[in-house]
């Protein structure tokens, strides 16, 4: 057994005991814009909350919500394998129920926390290291329900939920708020998310495959006319999320910078680490051999969503123990080398499919070792179970609210 763990970084390389110190000055704070929440979804979760045990632990609901989404991928595979279908219409609405109760579940989760006295960094850690896996997951079920198949549909709708949420994680590192706008991703396009699947359950996925100035008559010439529908919301999309959230992003960070007094540019370098795990799965799959074209697409985005959580997930570790801004995580590694092996042509199919099971196994090993790692020096420090609740002082954790202001 120590043979093997002398193969994995010790827990000290993931946090060290100074960082852990640092979850003291621990506080959530984060500020909640969307009408939707204030209005309905809001009496919604404080009902929902009241449907679970005061025993279940806040991290174990995350946990059990994450769970609901892996199932629709397993009947992705299982049923609808090409990502296209058409599948049965049952298969849809069951897409649609698991995000919705992904959705409740990590709602929920915060709400429980302060129900039963049980609030603690490790619980931010936990729900939003769940939420960064899910950007994959959901995307896969996503680009299901729309019908979008093997193709760049389906690989675009992962890099808008990656590059939605990165963005998100690096301005909370700065401002040490979470924001969420007026119409952003966890609400409004969630539930956008849930009713297209019921829509492709009811009418078909081709729905959203008929010509774009059939589908979108107003402004649908503005597209080519080559155009699906499907074709025109993502770009509408990407337009918006990059004007409307990621450019939102770097101006709250620019605004945390010059309230602080430190340098706005000197921010600007830790958004590379995106872009290079953005471009590695960019050129990797655009000279792949055998990705797009023999089906093996799923098993690349788990791989690169998993590599991605880690990414986020040590950012928003950093943030709560007050350690610098981290560069480089090791599961880029293999990402990094199936761009250069691929666009050097040194892949055949069966070499490529070999190497990107054995990345797949190393990033997720991994990953989990890192995690478990992680999560227990945060009990062991805090004094508290995981899934679990322990007596133990309340760590205040406020409800984001609607007039808070924003603090930079």
């Amino acid at each position: 057994m120590e043979s093997i763990r002398s193969y994995f970084p010790s827990g000290d390389e993931y946090v060290t005991e100074d960082a852990l110190k640092n979850l003291r000055n621990y506080k959530y704070r984060a500020v909640d814009k969307s009408f939707l929440t204030k209005y309905l979804y809001r009496h919604y979760w404080e009902w929902a909350v009241t449907l679970f045990p005061r025993w279940m632990a806040p991290n174990l609901i995350t946990l059990t919500g994450l769970s609901f989404e892996v199932i629709d991928v397993a009947l992705v595979l299982l049923i609808m394998p090409d990502l296209e279908g058409p599948g049965p219409a049952w298969l849809y609405f069951a897409f649609g129920i698991g995000m919705w109760l992904y959705s409740t579940f990590d709602n929920v989760d915060g709400k429980q926390a302060r129900r039963t006295g049980s609030s603690s960094p490790l619980g931010e850690l936990f729900d939003h290291g769940c939420d960064a896996l899910n950007c994959t997951i959901a995307g896969i079920v996503e680009a299901s329900a729309f019908g979008c198949g093997i193709s760049w549909q389906t690989v675009t709708i992962i890099f808008m939920t990656t590059a939605s949420f990165f963005f998100s994680t690096w301005e909370e590192y700065h401002t040490g708020v979470l924001y969420l706008g007026y119409v952003n991703g966890p609400t409004e396009i969630l539930t956008f998310a849930v009713l297209a699947c019921f829509a492709s359950g009811i009418w078909g996925p081709q729905i959203w495959h008929v010509p774009a100035t059939q589908g979108l008559p107003l402004i649908g010439r503005l597209f080519p006319a080559t155009w699906e529908l499907m074709d025109a919301l993502l770009a509408l999309t990407v337009v918006a999320m990059v004007f409307g959230h990621c450019l939102i992003c770097c101006w709250n960070v620019y605004a945390a910078c010059k309230e602080q007094k430190r340098s706005f540019w000197a921010t600007l370098p830790q958004l590379v680490q995106y872009f290079a795990f953005a471009v590695s799965c960019y050129v990797w799959l655009r000279n792949s051999t055998t990705i797009l074209v023999n089906n093996h697409l799923v098993l690349f985005l788990i791989t690169a969503g998993t590599a991605f959580g880690r990414i986020v997930s040590k950012i928003i570790l950093a943030h709560l123990t007050e350690m610098p801004f981290p560069s480089y995580t090791v599961q880029m590694v293999p990402l990094a080398l199936g761009a250069i092996f691929s666009w050097l042509g040194l892949f055949t199919p069966r070499t490529e499919l070999a190497f990107l099971a054995i990345s797949s196994v190393f990033v997720v090993v991994a990953y989990l070792h890192w995690a478990l790692v992680v999560i227990e020096r945060f009990c062991e420090f805090l004094g508290i179970n995981c899934l679990s609740i322990r007596p133990q002082p309340d760590i205040e954790r406020p409800e984001p609210t609607h007039e808070e202001p924003r603090v930079y």
